[in-house]
């Protein structure tokens, strides 16, 4: 089955040898695609907790959907973790667009190996362009 979609490739300065260029998507199938902001602070564990904020990876508009996401928590205590995952799906909003809930754990790191947990919503949709 082949999906048409539309974007734009750009030369990467900061490239290696496996990835000097980036794509950018514009469409998919037909559709517009979309982006949320995300943030939140993570659980008190090991005496401390992480800030982190982001945006997800684009999606296709107007269809039942999901996004992946990926951040790095702020540094504190001398480390910093990943965040990583998939949203839910869509929740709608009264006066239009939508948001996704999310939550996990993050990855292992600190002198004290340890992970936080985090959970939170999705800013309304934002277009990717």
């Amino acid at each position: 089955m082949e999906i048409p979609v539309t974007g734009y490739v750009v030369h990467n300065k900061d490239s290696d040898s496996e990835h000097s260029h980036i794509l950018y998507l514009t469409s998919w199938n037909g559709r517009p695609i979309h982006v949320h902001e995300f943030s939140g602070v993570t659980s008190f564990d090991v005496g401390h907790d992480h800030r982190y904020a982001g945006k997800t990876e684009p999606a296709p508009s107007g269809v039942k959907h999901v996004h992946h996401y990926c951040t790095f928590t702020s540094v504190d205590n001398d480390h910093k973790h990943i965040i990583k995952g998939t949203t839910g799906p869509a929740i709608p909003l009264p006066r239009g667009g939508h948001y996704h809930y999310f939550e996990g754990c993050t990855s292992v790191s600190g002198l004290t190996p340890h992970a936080h947990q985090y959970c939170g919503k999705t800013g309304n949709e934002l277009d990717y362009c």
